[in-house]
């Protein structure tokens, strides 16, 4: 590598680590479109009324399982997202999914954050039914209660103190 182009690689990596970003893949025609908030956060509005906030750094791709032209999951790999979801009588639930689990809602607004072999799930407002990625008994979450999701052990509901809250909801800019 010559000097020049590693001195930009490292000015490029320099700026990503001052600005951050979010990575996001999306699918194909899935109806969103992104733009940065002042918040260092990346919001994804989508044509069904789907909302997608993306802490700085989140890794994440948006997927369109039954090919409709509209995003139906989002595959999330690293860090947060806040997802408001609207209200829609029937169909198929809009589904988080992350290494550890699934969060499965048709109507809510919650965050979801992965972290080394974690996923902790917590509502803000409706109910979102989380279970084990690998299937198993799941649990219902209600406004202000939250589940720590690791490879083993009980999926025990708890409600979530402020300082959590607002520590999470920080790093995405709410």
């Amino acid at each position: 590598m010559s000097r020049f182009a590693r001195a930009g690689f490292f000015a490029l990596a320099w700026l990503f680590q001052m600005i951050g970003y979010a990575s996001a893949q999306p699918a194909a025609n899935a109806g969103c479109t992104s733009s940065p908030s002042a918040a260092s956060t990346q919001v994804w509005r989508c044509d069904n009324g789907i909302t997608i906030v993306a802490e700085n750094g989140a890794r994440f791709e948006l997927k369109d399982a039954n090919r409709d032209g509209h995003i139906d999951s989002v595959e999330l790999s690293s860090r947060a997202l806040l997802v408001e979801v609207p209200r829609k009588p029937g169909g198929n639930p809009f589904k988080v999914l992350t290494p550890q689990a699934i969060a499965a809602v048709r109507g809510t607004r919650w965050a979801v954050d992965v972290a080394e072999a974690k996923t902790s799930v917590f509502v803000a407002d409706g109910r979102v039914g989380v279970s084990r990625r690998a299937r198993g008994r799941g649990v219902v979450l209600g406004p202000g209660e939250g589940v720590d999701v690791e490879a083993t052990g009980p999926l025990t509901v708890k409600t979530w103190g402020q300082p959590r809250v607002d520590g999470l909801m920080a790093r995405l800019g709410q």
